[in-house]
């Protein structure tokens, strides 16, 4: 039989060491939904300045244009690197548990998917990072 059944040691272990991955994946989907609210502002602020009309005495808003561009694209950067993050922490868990019911070791496997996925996140943050510097730095005193 290729599936057999696990010890409850080896399932209370398995448990207790993904933890941290299902603690981190909760987090992860709080913090991209922060990232797609952040985006959902910049591309209503964005949508306003392109119906503004060239010949009106607000044209000169159009200005803040490109600046909104690169804000979206590390925000979209975000997203992505977050979106893989809970990829691979869902396969690291699911690997995890697979492991237990086939009795086979899995502690490397797992440690490198952990890491795998604090570096997609990690990466996340680094582009929210910049993309808020960018938005306190550069912030619109005209409206």
């Amino acid at each position: 039989m290729l599936f057999l059944n696990p010890s409850v040691e080896q399932l209370s272990r398995i448990i207790g060491s993904v933890a941290a991955p299902a603690f981190l994946l909760g987090a992860v989907a709080a913090f991209i939904s922060v990232l797609i609210s952040r985006m959902n502002r910049v591309i209503d602020r964005s949508q306003f300045l392109h119906g503004i009309v060239d010949d009106e005495t607000r044209a000169y808003l159009k200005g803040d244009i490109p600046r909104l561009k690169r804000r979206a694209s590390l925000l979209n950067q975000a997203v992505f690197h977050s979106t893989m993050c809970a990829i691979i922490t869902s396969m690291l868990i699911i690997v995890a548990f697979a492991s237990a019911m086939l009795h086979l070791t899995h502690e490397y496997g797992v440690a490198i998917l952990f890491i795998a996925a604090l570096i997609f996140f990690v990466l996340s943050l680094i582009n929210l990072a910049r993309e808020t510097r960018i938005a306190l730095r550069d912030f619109d005193h005209h409206v």
